[in-house]
């Protein structure tokens, strides 16, 4: 194919697009369709006070922490907890690994382990992890605590987050008794 032909191909093409580009202004101009100053219709939209959401998020937040925590066992705790050994080590004078070492983590400040590098997140968090709060931190921790480096997902099941925080209470040198 010389360069003749490849000048007639290529001009070709940039005849259809400029051809296709041209009859689209002419239909423009042609059939200039001016836009209502009222619509034909209005859609309504029920409005949902912020009242009722916001009841709804605290009543979502308020669990009764006495009722979950029967749901759980050790046992099935010690099961689950597989998942979390991946990154945490749950016996006494254990290291840390990817995550801090969790003995005695019931009733501890959060961020308190000396030799771990918390993220600035969790090292603000100025609460102590109770079972309320390890509850709500365990079913998603990256939304719980903005900014935490845990990429966990967390647990959605109810009876698994008890069984594991029944666990993690009964690694301790003194569990905290049950709610």
């Amino acid at each position: 194919m010389d360069s003749f032909e490849i000048n007639k191909i290529v001009a070709a093409v940039l005849m259809v697009a400029l051809l296709v580009i041209g009859i689209g202004k002419l239909s423009d101009v042609i059939f200039h369709v001016e836009k209502p100053e009222t619509p034909g219709y209005t859609v309504e939209v029920e409005q949902v006070s912020t009242a009722s959401s916001s009841t709804k998020t605290t009543a979502e937040e308020k669990v009764d922490i006495a009722a979950l925590m029967a749901m759980g066992d050790i046992a099935s705790g010690e099961k689950i907890f597989k998942k979390c050994a991946a990154c945490h080590s749950i016996i006494k004078g254990g290291k840390n690994a990817i995550g801090p070492a969790l003995y005695n983590v019931v009733g501890r400040k959060a961020g308190a382990v000396e030799d771990y590098k918390y993220s600035k997140a969790l090292a603000a968090y100025e609460k102590e992890w109770t079972f309320e709060e390890l509850n709500g931190f365990l079913k998603k921790p990256a939304k719980y605590i903005k900014g935490t480096k845990m990429a966990y997902a967390g647990l959605r099941k109810e009876a698994d987050r008890a069984s594991v925080i029944k666990y993690l209470n009964e690694n301790s040198d003194s569990p905290v008794p049950l709610p």
